[in-house]
């Protein structure tokens, strides 16, 4: 077998453009790969709008969930009529309405198409097939400032995987500590991460994750 380089020098230039270009093409097919996205329709928008939602927003909402086919799931309507408290951009429930509820005013009203990826992907759940693209219309009845700001857990999530770990905690004591120049040893720290673990680590799997993070604590 010749080496590649022999192969190489044997080729045509011009078959030699073609091979790279194809091989540049082809990566950038998979590099531009467009991420899913969730479409939104407003479908009502009230007079008067005095804030908008912003990520750890707790959001007071009705919904109805539908199928492709016009399908209905499920229905906060339905649930006695109670409408349901929904935290913005901790993951407490579908990414796509992270993603689809944002910039909202109380009293207005959408429609979101979730893609798969978004919503409950291959797996599916329950009553939900896999790889389903899901429609909400959802009102938002009301808004209010969520006990922690999702900027400050963003601050704090040094590794982005949406949890935080003894470590993260201790830097960003240490970086509080620092800001008002305040003197605290290892022992002090590492004393306080603990007691912070015990009351907000609920599941005890050796994380605070998003949805942990949103119930204060006088230390964070």
């Amino acid at each position: 077998m010749l080496p590649q380089s022999t192969l190489s020098m044997m080729l045509p230039k011009s078959l030699k453009r073609a091979l790279i270009f194809t091989f540049v093409l082809g990566y950038a097919s998979c590099a531009l790969i467009p991420e899913p996205e969730v479409k939104i329709d407003v479908l009502q928008k009230p007079f008067l709008c005095h804030r908008k939602t912003k990520l750890g927003d707790r959001l007071l909402i009705h919904y109805a969930g539908f199928f492709e086919n016009g399908t209905m799931f499920h229905a906060s309507h339905k649930n006695n009529g109670e409408a349901v408290w929904f935290t913005l951009g901790i993951k407490e429930s579908l990414i796509g309405w992270d993603r689809g509820l944002r910039e909202m005013c109380a009293g207005e009203k959408r429609k979101l198409i979730i893609p798969p990826a978004l919503a409950y992907g291959k797996e599916g759940r329950g009553k939900i097939p896999p790889e389903s693209t899901l429609i909400f219309e959802v009102e938002l009845l009301e808004i209010k400032n969520g006990p922690r700001s999702h900027e400050s857990f963003q601050e704090m999530d040094l590794n982005d995987d949406w949890k935080l770990s003894r470590l993260e905690v201790k830097e960003y004591l240490r970086r509080e500590f620092d800001k008002y120049g305040v003197t605290q040893n290892d022992t002090q720290q590492d004393s306080m991460v603990k007691d912070i673990f015990t009351n907000e680590d609920e599941d005890e799997d050796g994380f605070i994750s998003a949805r942990e993070f949103t119930y204060k604590h006088d230390e964070l």
